[in-house]
């Protein structure tokens, strides 16, 4: 049976899910609230519209016949896209909206942790009365993350001791106007991604990846939908050990236990603490910029995996080639607090070199691609070493960046790599 597979998504992520597919036997279409020639150039379609709207999403799906569906970003999966195409007969590999609230409400995902038992749980409570929540940061007895409950793209979050100070973060509670948030115990150590394809009760993992949310080098400035990221050669990152990877593992296949049904994506975003392993927070998707890391070097066809999740097999075991990488994005000027959007960028793909480039928020229009107020592209190096992959990723920004772009120049380098090595090492030491 030939497969129609409708994407859902216009971004970097989806860019690299529309290259995993364009390789398969299966017919691409997509569809998106902004234009990626990137995903425009391997989709036989390709449809703008609003994908927050199941009823819309839905009606193109039954146009282009599919019989498969994919869906990237989580706001589509918050609005309950996945259940609309479920329920006309087209299998979502997504979580319905029920199930994604591990990731769209992060009160139920520290909740749906505390009650079965899942590791790795900071210490945690929720608050609707704000000024509760103030007295609750001037009552704890140590530093803590201020979580809003909703989607926030990243950048909702505020640590106090790293970001902001116990005064900023009370004003910052109060003026946000939050419906809920939830204040948990801020986590020190190495943060770390692991994303598991899951359906059927199976949950096939992929090579650990170290994203950088901070805007700028040296991990400064606001946080971002993520600046860049890199993985080693193997399934761990240089600063891990293997128990250290298959403890995050351990946690990913409990809390698919305990969501009974699950399919999709699960990516766990951990800590690497003296303590052990903690869970920063879970998604419901791939990640961003993480699925252009695993994507590129994932050798099973990802058009298997989907039939199997579909007809209700086990899902295939999933291969990789044994290759570091490093993906840099270049971003408007100004981004992520005041972005300038509206610039035409012209790239030439051939200018790349050995990298590959992935088109995220951009729009195509008639006369050329233009920025919007998030990240423009990315440019992935894979080779050998995560050094060398650095080399042939920041070589191809420095070709098609452009002018009105930035990026963060130290993402995968030695240095910052060692500093994360070092940095592990001293925890290790105080367990």
């Amino acid at each position: 049976m030939d497969e129609t597979v409708l994407l859902v998504g216009g971004g970097g992520r989806e860019h690299a899910i529309a290259r995993a597919l364009a390789d398969s036997t299966g017919t691409l279409y997509a569809c998106a609230g902004n234009r990626n020639p990137g995903i425009a150039a391997v989709a036989k379609g390709f449809e703008t519209l609003d994908t927050t709207n199941p009823s819309a999403v839905r009606s193109y799906a039954g146009d282009i016949e599919a019989t498969l569906a994919v869906i990237g970003p989580e706001t589509p999966l918050e609005a309950g896209v996945a259940d609309a195409l479920d329920e006309a007969g087209v299998y979502a590999f997504g979580p319905q909206q029920t199930d994604a609230r591990i990731e769209t409400d992060k009160a139920f995902q520290r909740a749906f942790m505390q009650e079965h038992d899942i590791p790795g749980c900071p210490d945690f409570e929720t608050f609707r009365d704000m000024s509760a929540a103030c007295r609750y940061i001037d009552q704890y007895d140590g530093d803590l993350a201020v979580k809003p409950v909703g989607l926030t793209g990243g950048k909702g979050v505020r640590v106090v001791g790293e970001q902001v100070t116990p005064q900023a973060a009370k004003a910052y509670i109060r003026e946000a106007d939050y419906e809920r948030i939830v204040l948990e115990e801020r986590l020190v150590g190495e943060e770390f991604t692991i994303q598991a394809l899951v359906a059927n009760g199976d949950v096939r993992v992929t090579p650990a990846v170290q994203d950088h949310k901070r805007a700028y080098e040296g991990d400064e400035g606001p946080n971002t939908g993520g600046m860049g990221s890199y993985s080693d050669a193997g399934l761990e990152l240089p600063f891990m050990f293997e128990d250290e990877y298959m403890a995050a593992v351990d946690i990913l296949r409990e809390t698919v236990a305990a969501l009974d049904g699950y399919k999709g994506v699960l990516y766990g975003q951990f800590m690497l603490t003296a303590e052990g392993i903690k869970v920063v927070e879970f998604n419901a998707r791939f990640g961003d910029p993480e699925a252009m890391n695993t994507l590129p070097i994932l050798t099973t066809d990802l058009l298997d995996v989907l039939v199997a999740a579909r007809e209700g097999e086990s899902l295939p075991q999933l291969s990789f080639d044994r290759q570091a990488t490093v993906c840099k994005y270049a971003v408007p000027d100004g981004y992520p607090t005041e972005p300038e959007s509206g610039t035409r960028i012209a790239i030439d793909e051939g200018d790349a070199g050995d990298a590959t480039l992935f088109y995220a928020s951009v729009d195509e229009r008639q006369d050329g691609v233009y920025t919007t107020t998030s990240r423009s592209f990315a440019a992935v190096g894979i080779a050998g070493s995560i050094q060398e992959a650095e080399e042939v990723a920041a070589e191809a920004l420095e070709a098609t960046r452009g002018e009105g772009l930035r990026i963060r120049q130290d993402i995968g380098k030695p240095d910052l790599v060692q500093r994360r090595i070092d940095h592990t090492s001293e925890l290790r030491e105080d367990r």
